[in-house]
């Protein structure tokens, strides 16, 4: 895995370094439809740059599809615990300043990141890094589900620790329809991500919740362990797999480089 800083790193919201290696162990992998769609709106599949990657829950498969993928993320602690590819390039970078060449990618997505990015930035670092028709697109995955628990999941996503989600959360209950998106949308698939999960795997997920965090630090321990028991006692067999999903949200775009001339959103 090769791993490059570019520069000095823009200030930045940073709610999951200190939990880096919960979020690679418990943070959701995205499906292969979601790819798929992702390389059929690419005007080639030669480079793609996935902002705000994380530990690589998206670069990594986009690298089945692309020859190669240059992962950026502010937040050093991620690049390091990011999963390694022969053909995904790790960065520290932000997302609104990415070090790549004018027009030299396919496609640009920012994945679960794009409520966290200064807008208008990034969509102008979109036109200078695009080639002709490059794809864009933000992903989200909206508010989890857990099959014949959900009601305890619920309630404490919304009435525990809902006072403690930053309000840059909001965009993701949304569908990220209320994020400025000046470009002429593409239609895109109803998808998911799907996962089959034991008690401790959903617990750990939830322990990488910025809420949870901000939770612990005003209240302690104590709502989290009391939500482990409810839910414990909802479950059952704590072995027991249950499928969890989360709906997807793609919001994409095909753009055009600051060289060839944009009527869109500078």
């Amino acid at each position: 895995m090769l791993v490059e800083r570019e520069g000095s790193v823009t200030s930045f919201k940073d709610h999951f370094s200190s939990s880096s290696a919960d979020y690679a162990a418990f943070r959701p992998t995205y499906p292969a439809a979601l790819i798929d769609f992702l390389a059929s709106i690419a005007p080639a599949h030669d480079v793609a740059l996935d902002c705000g990657c994380g530990t690589g829950q998206l670069s990594v498969p986009l690298a089945d599809r692309f020859a190669r993928v240059i992962a950026t993320d502010a937040s050093a602690a991620q690049i390091a615990r990011a999963r390694s590819h022969a053909r995904v390039e790790y960065r520290v970078a932000p997302a609104e300043a990415s070090g790549l060449p004018d027009a030299s990618v396919d496609l640009i997505a920012v994945a679960q990141a794009a409520h966290w990015l200064d807008l208008d930035r990034f969509y102008a670092e979109a036109h200078r890094v695009g080639r002709p028709g490059a794809a864009l697109a933000l992903i989200s995955y909206g508010v989890v589900h857990v099959d014949d628990v959900d009601a305890v999941v619920q309630h404490f996503y919304r009435d525990v620790i809902g006072p403690y989600w930053p309000a840059e959360r909001a965009h993701v209950d949304a569908g990220y329809r209320t994020l400025p998106f000046p470009f002429d949308e593409l239609p895109a698939p109803a998808l998911a991500i799907k996962v089959s999960w034991a008690l401790g795997d959903f617990l750990g997920y939830v322990g990488t919740w910025s809420a949870v965090k901000e939770a612990r630090l005003a209240l302690g321990s104590a709502p989290l362990d009391a939500f482990a028991r409810e839910l414990n006692a909802a479950w059952g067999d704590v072995d027991k797999p249950r499928e969890v999903r989360w709906p997807l949200t793609i919001r994409a775009a095909r753009i055009t480089s600051t060289h060839e001339g944009s009527r869109e959103g500078r």
